[in-house]
């Protein structure tokens, strides 16, 4: 990693909490630390707190300190969820709903007081340079496992996967008729499955069939239309391409589907060739293989 790339980011850092006031211990000058009140905006009408904790990546003892402080000013109360009684909601009372909507026109104030002083193209460069930034970040809190492919979130990304097939190709797919590629296959040594996860959310899978002494197969790439953009895909490829060769394999090779317009492109982009089929997929109409490098590393 670049060491200029983290001193400009710690530099951005920096300027970017001093800016939004993040460094005082009275946010927006409403008598709360800047924790408490996001936590306050994003409880909303009412949120279950175990999707607040993934939502925001907090410890659930600083989560609950924070629920407390918030109960005690009579802004917030927490009990029981109506529909599951295990699960605890958090909920705004009316004073709590007031002041979530005094804290909205205090924020956009001070986004006002932000673009204020620069000029249209300035503010319009500062815009889109947030955008980019934000997509940015949010690609960062991706991380991408190895999954047990009968676990729940393995199971669900292969459903949303043959669900997208389904209503993408011509003929719509049956995961009866393809080749089939099943835990057993995607379990080591025989294969591998990786989970792409987003704030513990499955956004994304990509699966490996290992085959000794031939090239080793890409299956089930899937990204939810959620995070595209983000080049959750290119990562999962590369991060497959690295298992593949640590395994042994010299070539990986992939069928795909004419309609899956953008993974063809991907597949190209990086790296691979179109070749003749080489095996009976029935719903393939292109082929590619791609040579792995020696001594492939993640990047």
């Amino acid at each position: 990693m670049a060491p200029d790339a983290v001193a400009r980011l710690r530099s951005f850092n920096r300027l970017v909490t001093e800016r939004v006031g993040a460094l005082e211990s009275e946010y927006l000058g409403r008598k709360r630390p800047l924790g408490e009140s996001r936590l306050l905006w994003e409880i909303g009408d009412a949120t279950d707190v175990r999707d607040l904790r993934r939502r925001l990546g907090l410890d659930s003892g600083y989560l609950s300190r924070m629920l407390r402080a918030l109960e005690e000013e009579g802004l917030a109360e927490v009990g029981e969820s109506p529909a599951d009684r295990r699960i605890r909601t958090a909920r705004l009372t009316p004073r709590g709903r007031r002041e979530r909507a005094r804290l909205d026109r205090l924020s956009d104030e001070l986004v006002g007081s932000l673009l204020a002083p620069l000029d249209e193209r300035q503010r319009a460069e500062l815009a889109e340079a947030a955008a980019t930034v934000e997509r940015l970040l949010c690609a960062s809190l991706v991380t991408v496992q190895p999954e047990d492919p009968r676990s729940r979130d393995a199971r669900w990304c292969i459903e949303q996967y043959f669900a997208e097939l389904a209503t993408r190709f011509e003929s719509g797919f049956d995961p009866g008729r393809s080749i089939p590629a099943d835990a057993g296959d995607l379990t080591p040594p025989r294969g591998l499955l990786l989970v792409a996860r987003l704030r513990e959310r499955p956004v994304g899978c990509g699966a490996l069939k290992h085959h000794a002494g031939a090239p080793a197969e890409l299956k089930r790439m899937w990204v939810d239309s959620s995070v595209r953009g983000l080049g959750l895909g290119r990562r999962l490829l590369r991060e497959l391409e690295t298992r593949a060769a640590d395994g042994g394999a010299r070539t990986v090779r992939l069928e795909t589907n004419r309609a899956l317009v953008e993974a063809i492109a991907l597949y190209r982009s990086a790296g691979y060739r179109e070749v003749r089929a080489f095996n009976s997929e029935p719903y393939a109409h292109h082929w590619f293989e791609k040579r792995l490098r020696p001594g492939l590393t993640k990047i």
